[in-house]
């Protein structure tokens, strides 16, 4: 197992003998060496091909001081946000400052400024001018064209715009990262790297460009027009897979935003070689003083096996980054990664995932991907499966077994979001009965997310029939093995589409099916999702027709007390939002009611208290 973490000072690039490194990583995120960590897995790959690479992890954005801790770099910066948004890291869908940072040591908060990959860029070029920055990872990626802002309640520019960088790579960036690493090498001048796929770069309005391309938006008319807005939306989500995909161009003054097309996805003998990367697997050790980084905590004693995701869900943000077409690592790999975690310090023989952004997918929807790419008019599962899905759960099924049979592994947990709707079209119940005689630890997490057609239709998810069926025979399952599990479902509120009404049945379902959700999470608009399109223009950019948008924090506060209905101090915004959804048959103490009517005793009309009485009613000895 390797101990090297790569270096974080200037000492440490001198005890390998360097100069300077080659390339200098920005990250918003403490500096963990884990493949979870978009930064480790980069940086380590760029390292195997025979870069040099520093790591700035957290710098003191205060000042361009703290930027110059390596020097110039030979080929150039490389910047990220970290794993998440910045935004996101900071602040709760009511705009409210987070009071922990998973990704910062001891889960501190202020490690990082907002809007990061734009601060660190600004900071970067008062260090040392024109040196190529290269910006990456969530953040970057899904900003990479005018985007809405929830934070500022505007459409921003372009973060390659706004931050100054050079070239931005969207996506899984591990072929665009080498291409440019490469073309750097020869010389290539950072301004005429055009024709890399998986990135974004400025032209002038007279450049030829490498692509067939569409769009030509214009960014003032796209801030102004929220029907434009959802139609360029709309244009770039089609546009996003490797065999079809074609160049989009944003205007901006005299100058054109170009997105080249995406890189194709890794396959599976490059995504065993990427996990075989030597990873210290843990977090540096200048912060163990500081209580670790809790992120790791996760991620430790878990294995992803897969990439992309077509479940579609359009509040997910993975068809705009990691894309709709799955791919997945080799058995062998994954129980390569499995005897390595047996090994690690802490190790108890559990392993809490074998998961990915859906634990059950392994392979594209259908073979005719691969050659035509994803339909672009229509999604794989939603609302009903389409007929050239293909269902089949044997190989990942073989994955676990063998996984359990390592040395040393007790337990086989799966954490990651199991999609119930692929699970229950499996005429084949193997992997379903596994799944819940061996591998729920108490819990199953599912996303039925609402109960209404129409909610859910807006969300990219199956009618709530399917998740009735799944939950029937997970219960009936649970059962038959004699064990005691239960289903946690994520559920969300004030989602396009959904009105009090739709909020009170969801209320009313769950009730029927005894669930009483602790976790309820408000919609919350993030770049990069055709739900947030919605929420900004009214309008379902996949469709052009217009939805119902909740956006007053007091009606959003409702939906979101409906669905724990159960809570005594959700009593009063309970009531009166069934009395506006006209859902008053929901108050009462029948057995459907949600909430007992409000207790209003008899105005006391002046009268004085008769002398034999106290004013509280209870007679004198």
């Amino acid at each position: 197992m390797n101990t090297e973490f790569l270096p974080i000072s200037r000492e440490e690039v001198a005890l390998r003998g360097w100069d300077r490194p080659d390339f200098v990583y920005v990250t918003g995120d403490a500096y963990v060496d884990h493949p979870s960590f978009g930064a480790a897995l980069l940086s380590r790959l760029l390292e195997r091909e025979g870069y040099r690479v520093a790591i700035l992890a957290q710098p003191d954005y205060h000042s361009a001081e703290d930027f110059k801790r390596f020097g110039r770099p030979r080929l150039g910066f490389l910047v990220t946000g970290g794993n998440i948004d910045s935004m996101v890291a900071h602040y709760t869908v009511a705009k409210q400052k987070r009071s922990t940072d998973y990704y910062s040591p001891g889960g501190k908060p202020g490690r990082r400024p907002d809007r990061a990959v734009i601060v660190y860029c600004k900071r970067i070029r008062e260090a040392f001018g024109d040196v190529p920055i290269v910006i990456g990872g969530l953040e970057a990626s899904l900003r990479r064209f005018a985007h809405y802002d929830y934070w500022d309640d505007r459409v921003r520019p372009s973060i390659l715009v706004e931050s100054g960088a050079d070239l931005l790579s969207y996506g899984m960036g591990e072929r665009s990262i080498l291409r440019i690493a490469q073309l750097l090498d020869k010389g290539a001048p950072i301004g005429r790297i055009h024709d890399v796929r998986g990135t974004v770069y400025l032209a002038s309005g007279d450049e030829k460009l490498h692509f067939e391309a569409v769009g030509g938006w214009n960014y003032d008319q796209l801030r102004h027009d929220k029907r434009l807005y959802a139609r360029a939306f709309a244009a770039q989500y089609r546009e996003q897979d490797s065999v079809t995909g074609r160049a989009i161009t944003e205007q901006y003054g005299d100058r054109v935003l170009v997105q080249n097309p995406p890189q194709p996805p890794l396959e599976r003998a490059e995504l065993d070689d990427l996990y075989d990367l030597p990873f210290v697997r843990d977090y540096h050790p200048i912060y163990q003083k500081q209580g670790g980084v809790p992120a790791i905590e996760e991620v430790k004693f878990s294995i992803t096996h897969n990439r992309g995701c077509f479940g579609g869900c359009n509040f997910c943000a993975l068809a705009f980054h990691q894309g709709r077409s799955v791919r997945s690592r080799s058995i062998e790999s994954v129980v390569r990664e499995a005897k390595l975690l047996t090994g690690l310090p802490g190790f108890k023989g559990f392993i809490h995932d074998v998961g990915g952004p859906t634990a059950n997918f392994r392979y594209p929807a259908c073979d005719k991907q691969l050659t035509h790419g994803v339909c672009t008019n229509r999604k794989c599962l939603a609302p009903t499966p389409c007929k050239n899905l293909r269902v089949d759960h044997r190989e990942y099924l073989e994955l676990l077994r063998q996984v359990e049979r390592v040395p040393g592994v007790k337990k086989v947990f799966i954490r990651s979001g199991i999609r119930y709707d692929y699970l229950v079209y499996d005429k084949d119940e193997a992997f379903f009965r596994k799944l819940v005689r061996d591998h729920v630890s108490g819990q199953l997490k599912v996303a039925p997310e609402h109960c209404c057609d129409n909610v859910l239709s807006l969300m990219g998810k199956p009618n709530v029939g399917v998740y009735d069926r799944f939950r029937a025979r997970f219960f009936e399952l649970t059962k038959s093995f004699g064990k005691e599990q239960y289903l946690v479902p994520y559920l969300m509120s004030s989602h396009p589409g959904s009105t009090l009404r739709d909020a009170a049945t969801l209320a009313a379902y769950l009730k029927k099916n005894k669930c009483r959700p602790e976790q309820v999470q408000d919609f919350y608009p993030t770049p990069g999702t055709a739900s947030t399109v919605m929420y900004y223009t009214g309008i379902n950019p996949l469709t052009g027709k217009p939805v119902y948008v909740a956006t007053d924090p007091h009606e959003k506060a409702l939906q979101r007390a409906l669905l724990q209905w159960s809570r005594p101090q959700n009593a009063d915004l309970v009531r009166e939002a069934l009395i506006r959804a006209d859902r008053r048959d929901l108050i009462g103490t029948g057995e459907k009611c949600l909430v007992k009517p409000k207790f209003n005793p008899a105005p006391n009309r002046g009268r004085a208290p008769r002398p034999n009485q106290r004013k509280g009613g209870k007679r004198r000895p």
